[in-house]
């Protein structure tokens, strides 16, 4: 089963070292990861998408929580969200092609953001699905490059994934709480 998984993290050095390396430590695969730091420049917000059946979820979460630098654990897969991608696809483009490749990006409500005389580049953003049918109906034509962001999702609703202590907290359902919300000694940081 696929996850999305949301990690707010501190915005240190070494942080996203660390969790590639849990995932890759344990033999956990992370299909797309995306990060960039939150409204507050302290805290980061790692997305990534990995699958793996509920026992394999439960084990990430449990290691992503131990690692010190992380704040909040969320996974998408159980709760109503949105999710975007991002595209950018350099294809062939020439006098001959030119007004159907703007008939398939006008179809998926892309944009030319680069014209030279032999190609265009153009930005579509959409679900895995809608970029997935996009590059395949630009193939035809010759795509040259292709860069994608990776999935980056949000809570429907009122409900944000926040880390500052009065922001509405996000919905747990899985019990996992992160930092934010463990109290005690100084050792349940370490």
């Amino acid at each position: 089963m696929r996850h999305i998984i949301s990690v707010l993290v501190e915005n240190e050095f070494g942080v996203l070292a660390r969790i590639a390396g849990l995932f890759s430590g344990r033999g956990f695969n992370i299909e797309s990861l995306c990060v960039a730091p939150t409204t507050d420049p302290t805290v980061s917000r790692i997305t990534l998408v990995t699958s793996g059946d509920d026992r394999v979820l439960e084990q990430i979460n449990k290691h992503l929580n131990k690692l010190v630098n992380v704040i909040k654990v969320s996974d998408f897969s159980t709760v109503d969200h949105v999710e975007r991608e991002l595209v950018l696809v350099k294809v062939t483009a020439d006098a001959k092609t030119r007004g159907e490749v703007l008939s398939v990006v006008n179809i998926f409500r892309g944009k030319v953001v680069d014209v030279s005389s032999e190609s265009y580049v153009v930005e579509v953003t959409g679900t895995e699905d809608k970029i997935g049918a996009f590059i395949k109906l630009l193939r035809p034509f010759g795509i040259r490059e292709v860069v994608r962001t990776g999935v980056v999702a949000m809570f429907r609703g009122s409900p944000v994934l926040a880390a500052a202590a009065d922001e509405a907290p996000a919905p747990d359902p899985e019990g996992q709480e992160g930092r934010l919300a463990r109290e005690g000694s100084e050792a349940d940081f370490v």
